[in-house]
């Protein structure tokens, strides 16, 4: 990539690590569901004037995404990142999306891959294990379960959203908005009972991290995204995003007061390594075998 490109794509990891941040700050005063509602509520508002109506024939498919996306993954991640109590191990765990989403198109696209594909996925999957022996993670077990579970929903959706037509990247942020917001509100309203009319209460840290949830991590930086996977093959940028955990870790040990043991950093390194070794497979498939099935 250009410089001007790996700029670009440092600025998006900057984003995103900040986001852990900013939402742990808001969600000790706003719970998870309603935080995530607020956030595509802010997020849909400039996006309408974007979005398109898709193909009939494609609305099922872009429910199922939106659900599993929008309400499932992002209502899970921040539960998780709620009761972990650390920036951490969310930020390493969510990387195992990528190994998932590997595995899932393998069963439900016929993506098949090789050995080496295998052994990274499997390191990854090793990682998780080693993290949650750590004492930071085992103080709340549930939490790296509830981010594991927020990781599959994503990886379930990327595999649904590759058989999406006719819908462009700002259309889809839209649509995800749009779908997911009376969703959250119902969950919130059964399993946050007076969660919304306390938010008379909240302050200007909780407003401020549901304004760079919709617009610096969302709007910006998959906004930013989409520019650089239009001109770059995906497996050209994934490999700079495992900058994002170790800048959130970086963010969590300054500024949250982590203190990840061994434990942590073995296990997020063989996570993130991993998730590297699938990604460098995949840009080497698009770079030598462009209509190969194998990796």
């Amino acid at each position: 990539m250009s410089p001007r490109d790996i700029l670009l794509v440092l600025l998006i990891c900057v984003a995103w690590a900040g986001n852990f941040l900013t939402s742990a700050y808001a969600l000790r005063e706003i719970p998870p569901f309603l935080f995530t509602a607020l956030r595509f509520v802010a997020l849909g508002l400039p996006l309408l004037f974007w979005l398109k109506r898709p193909p009939p024939d494609q609305w099922p498919r872009l429910l199922a995404v939106c659900l599993c996306v929008g309400v499932l993954h992002f209502g899970l991640s921040f539960v998780a990142l709620k009761m972990a109590g650390d920036l951490s191990s969310p930020a390493i765990v969510i990387q195992s999306y990528i190994p998932m989403t590997a595995v899932l198109a393998w069963f439900a696209l016929g993506e098949k891959f090789a050995w080496r594909t295998g052994l990274a996925i499997a390191v990854s999957f090793g990682g998780v294990l080693v993290l949650g022996f750590d004492p930071l993670v085992l103080d709340d077990p549930l939490a790296l379960a509830m981010m594991l579970l927020a990781a599959l929903f994503l990886a379930i959706g990327t595999v649904l959203m590759k058989g999406l037509r006719g819908i462009d990247a700002y259309s889809m942020q839209g649509w995800t908005a749009t779908i997911a917001v009376l969703p959250l509100l119902a969950i919130s309203m059964v399993l946050e009972p007076g969660a919304i009319p306390a938010l008379a209460s909240a302050s200007w840290v909780a407003w401020v991290g549901v304004a760079y949830a919709a617009f610096v991590s969302s709007l910006l930086g998959h906004g930013l995204y989409y520019v650089l996977v239009q001109k770059h093959p995906v497996a050209q940028v994934t490999p700079w995003l495992l900058l994002v955990p170790v800048l959130a870790v970086g963010l969590g040990i300054a500024f949250w007061g982590d203190r990840p043991g061994p434990r942590l950093f073995l296990g997020g390194a063989m996570v993130l390594g991993g998730v590297l070794g699938v990604a460098l497979r995949a840009l080497a498939k698009a770079r030598t075998m462009p209509l190969a099935k194998e990796i």
